[in-house]
C-alpha cells in the first residue's frame, strides 16, 4: 500500500489534531470527564492526548516515529480489554470528547487489522443507535477498506503514492463519480474542499 500520512492532520478530522495538541488542554479536558463521566472517560482522553502529541512532534522528527508505534501498540491492547469487559465506549457512557478518543485508538490500531474490523462493527452499531459520529464511522470504514486492499469509499485516505514520495494524494476511491453523495450522507464536506485543506495543512508542515 505504501507510506500512508499517518497520525498527520490528513488522518483525522481535521480540527482534531489542533484540539489535542496542548498538552495542558488535554489534561483539563481528562480531569473534567472524570467528574462527570468517570474514570474510563478519563482515561481515554489521556490515551488520546498521547497518541495527538506524540505524532505532533513525530511529524518533525522521524526519529520519533518507533515512539508513535509503541503508543499505539499500548492503546490497541488496553482498548481491546476494556471493549471484551464492556462494549463499544458509546457517547452516552463516556460523553463525547472520549467516544471521539475511542475512535481515534482504533483508527489507529493498522497493527491489528482484525481488532479494527470488530471496532468498525461496533462503531456501526453505536451510530445506528445514535451513539456514535456517522463520520467517524466513514474514516474508520475507509482505514479497514485500505488494510484489505479495497478502494475506500469516503476519501478521508491520503497518502504521498505507493513509494511515499509523490505529491499528497487520495488513495484509491471506489465511485468516485458518487464520492461527494457519500460524503454528504454520514456527515462529511464536499471532497474538494477536504482536500485543498489537507494540501494546505500539508505544505505549511513542510516549511
Amino acid at each position: 500500500m505504501g507510506q500512508e500520512t499517518d497520525g498527520r492532520p490528513q488522518d483525522q478530522p481535521p480540527d482534531l489534531v489542533a484540539a489535542r495538541s496542548d498538552p495542558g488542554g488535554g489534561s483539563r479536558s481528562a480531569k473534567r470527564a472524570v467528574t462527570r463521566h468517570g474514570e474510563l472517560a478519563a482515561e481515554l482522553i489521556e490515551r488520546m492526548d498521547r497518541d495527538q502529541i506524540t505524532r505532533s512532534e513525530a511529524a518533525h522528527r522521524a526519529d520519533l516515529w518507533s515512539l508513535v508505534s509503541e503508543v499505539d501498540l499500548d492503546n490497541t491492547a488496553w482498548l481491546s480489554q476494556i471493549i471484551d469487559r464492556q462494549g463499544w465506549p458509546r457517547r452516552s457512557d463516556v460523553g463525547k470528547d472520549a467516544a471521539t478518543a475511542a475512535w481515534l485508538l482504533a483508527q489507529h490500531a493498522d497493527h491489528d487489522p482484525d481488532f479494527q474490523r470488530r471496532c468498525l462493527r461496533l462503531l456501526a452499531h453505536a451510530v445506528d443507535d445514535g451513539e456514535a459520529e456517522p463520520s467517524h464511522l466513514a474514516y474508520l470504514t475507509d482505514r479497514v477498506h485500505r488494510a484489505e486492499g479495497r478502494p475506500q469509499r469516503y476519501g478521508t485516505q491520503f497518502w504521498y503514492g505507493p513509494d511515499g514520495t509523490g505529491p499528497l494524494q487520495p488513495q484509491p476511491i471506489e465511485d468516485p463519480q458518487h464520492l461527494d453523495e457519500r460524503r454528504r450522507s454520514i456527515g462529511l464536506g464536499p471532497f474538494s474542499e477536504h482536500a485543498s485543506q489537507l494540501r494546505e495543512q500539508d505544505e505549511q508542515r513542510r516549511h
